[in-house]
């Protein structure tokens, strides 16, 4: 017999399964998730701080500092946050998610020379930790308020830079 179900009494299958009846279960309350969603772009860039002379950037940023630049495919990762709605069963609609995900990462950032095609890297270092604080501001404006949790950047397979919002340390 299947559990949380039982037999009217009386002879033993003379009569259907049906459910226990009880108590009615308490409505639950609301369910958290975290959904993710992965885009991989290339871009070059060169590691190079204006507030440096050039041995300095080189000593800091080595063959990063290279004048011609170099290239990584970047994968990132980006995590959403909230409830688990009752009638779509989603923490969001993943055709949504896509579509943010498309306007502020691919189209400002695949196949750019970041430095020379993106206004925010004229002022800024290329940095991964940058990279992942311009994803996260450009995701900002679109998502729905608060739903977004963390940015995840791959520059290669052993050097991730994880972003969730925060702005300063407290000392």
């Amino acid at each position: 017999m299947r559990p949380g179900w039982s037999r009217p009494r009386g002879r033993a299958g003379a009569a259907p399964l049906r459910p226990r009846s009880g108590p009615a279960m308490p409505p639950r309350s609301a369910r958290l998730a975290r959904l993710s969603r992965s885009v991989t772009f290339s871009a070059c860039h060169r590691l190079h701080s204006k507030s440096l002379s050039e041995e300095e950037n080189l000593k800091l940023f080595g063959k990063c500092n290279n004048p011609n630049g170099h290239g990584h495919n970047y994968k990132v990762v980006v995590t959403v946050r909230g409830e688990i709605d009752p009638v779509s069963g989603m923490v969001m609609n993943l055709t949504d998610l896509k579509e943010y995900m498309q306007e502020a990462i691919m189209e400002p950032l695949d196949h750019k020379n970041l430095d020379k095609d993106v206004p925010y890297f004229s002022e800024v270092v290329s940095t991964t930790e940058n990279i992942a604080v311009f994803i996260w501001d450009s995701l900002q404006r679109l998502l729905p308020r608060g739903i977004l949790y963390k940015v995840q950047v791959h520059e290669t397979e052993q050097n991730v830079v994880v972003y969730k919002g925060e702005e300063t340390i407290v000392k």
